[in-house]
């Protein structure tokens, strides 16, 4: 999943990708890179983002979901929270909503994908980027994690959407310290009893940094690294910035494993 952010304020590539043109030629690369998906969204949830309204979001998300689809034929996901906003994306041509709220962000989010027959990624958060990190408490980060996800697929399903249509994230930075992150991608098999697709992002983020004590610029075989070790713990699909890395490490990863 390539992320193809179109805000001003995105921790990694704010400001970058606003103009539907250069999105464009940002989503061809990423696809030529490797991407199977393509990734749009138009409201940062770095630790501390401020909320967006309907409009602006709309305003950023849309010209660029139309341009791309016009473009290419890789699925398109929009990264929103408001179903008014996956409602208008699905009908420029977006075919997956990557809702980081699992659902609960919007009452309106399940129905809308079951009744448009898309798909969904419920992701584990708590609290709103601006609270979040103030509510990494866990007694069993794994067990907690999952029993959430676990309700919100049944909600999902509840709702209409069908299996093969939900998948699940853990939330690697969302109300997560560095010692939750890394459990969890060292037991997303356990996630996987859920028995729904693995989404995974780590792209660049900050307990990478901390791990290694480099900037966002030089976290890309960070990424690189823990991407890989998260599919072979069971994520089927990663969300990078860094496309063309992670997809040369997988196909040797591919290779090593297919020779056992």
């Amino acid at each position: 999943m390539g992320v193809l952010n179109v805000t001003p304020d995105s921790f990694s590539d704010g400001g970058r990708y606003a103009d539907p043109g250069r999105a464009v030629e940002r989503a061809r690369q990423m696809a030529d890179e490797g991407a199977d998906l393509i990734d749009v969204g138009g409201e940062s949830t770095r630790p501390g983002a401020p909320r967006v309204s309907l409009a602006e979001e709309l305003r950023r998300v849309l010209p660029v979901i139309r341009a791309v689809r016009a473009e290419l034929r890789l699925p398109i996901s929009v990264d929103t929270t408001k179903a008014e906003v996956a409602a208008r994306a699905i009908e420029a041509g977006a075919e997956l909503v990557n809702d980081v709220s699992a659902g609960l962000g919007d009452r309106e989010m399940l129905p809308l994908v079951a009744r448009t027959g898309k798909a969904i990624v419920l992701m584990h958060r708590r609290g709103t980027p601006r609270t979040m990190q103030r509510l990494a408490r866990y007694g069993d980060v794994v067990r907690d994690v999952k029993r959430h996800l676990e309700r919100r697929v049944t909600a999902a399903l509840t709702a209409g959407i069908s299996r093969d249509a939900i998948a699940i994230d853990p939330g690697i930075g969302f109300a997560k310290n560095l010692r939750h992150n890394l459990t969890l991608l060292a037991h997303l098999d356990e996630l996987a009893t859920l028995g729904v697709p693995i989404v995974v992002g780590v792209s660049r983020k900050s307990f990478l940094g901390r791990l290694l004590g480099v900037p966002l610029e030089e976290r890309v075989e960070a990424t690189v690294a823990a991407s890989l070790l998260a599919v072979q713990n069971g994520a089927s699909i990663v969300r990078v910035h860094d496309v063309a890395p992670f997809a040369r490490a997988l196909r040797v990863a591919g290779a090593i494993w297919a020779a056992r």
